[in-house]
């Protein structure tokens, strides 16, 4: 069961849409009493840092999802702000974040480019990924739709499950455990996506 985290921030309904369409079972939950042991989480996210944790605080989910992912094992993929969420925190905002995947949320536009680069990074871009991840099992191309204007840089290279190229390679996927994130967005990204998300709900993944 894949279970999506609907705190009031994030395409819930597209995700729920690939799913329907993957025949894989999937909800959204709003409320904390409903979260089980045994499911995959996806913590979605769009817009500021901030605002999210805010989102989530408010929510009353978050303590959950913690004992859910560090307690119970389950599997959690975050994804675009709700990647940067598993950051310890970001240059954009003051609050700390969830710290799961330890580093911090860098602004593209403070990186030193050859030539300067048009923020927010919006569009198609290709994703070269760390062999042996499951994420991207079976895929022989990844190809993925990116926007934002901030970007993960994990304190420790293992973490790195998979680096794009815009004025400068970075980390667009990380991982740690069973605690995934990537900065894309798999729901918007056609056959590429699908296939990401189906091997979230249903490869082994560590």
């Amino acid at each position: 069961m894949i279970t999506i985290l609907d705190y009031g921030l994030g395409n819930v309904r597209a995700f729920l849409n690939v799913y329907k369409r993957l025949d894989i079972e999937a909800r959204a939950v709003s409320d904390p009493a409903q979260l089980r042991a045994g499911e995959r989480l996806i913590l979605p996210g769009v817009g500021a840092f901030d605002h999210a944790m805010d989102l989530l605080d408010a929510s009353g989910m978050r303590d959950r999802v913690e004992q859910l992912v560090h307690e119970e094992g389950c599997p959690v993929l975050g994804v675009c702000v709700g990647m940067q969420m598993l950051a310890d925190g970001s240059d954009e905002g003051r609050r700390a974040g969830l710290g799961w995947v330890p580093g911090r949320v860098r602004s593209l536009g403070g990186r030193n480019h050859s030539a300067p680069m048009p923020l927010p990074h919006m569009g198609w871009n290709d994703v070269t990924p760390v062999p042996g991840v499951g994420l991207f099992d079976g895929m022989d191309d990844l190809r993925f739709y990116f926007l934002h204007s901030f970007y993960y840089e994990p304190a420790q290279a293992e973490h790195v499950l998979g680096t794009v190229e815009y004025g400068g390679d970075f980390a667009c996927a990380v991982g740690n455990g069973l605690v995934f994130g990537v900065q894309f967005h798999p729901e918007k990204s056609h056959h590429w996506g699908s296939r990401m998300l189906q091997n979230f709900a249903e490869q082994p993944l560590c």
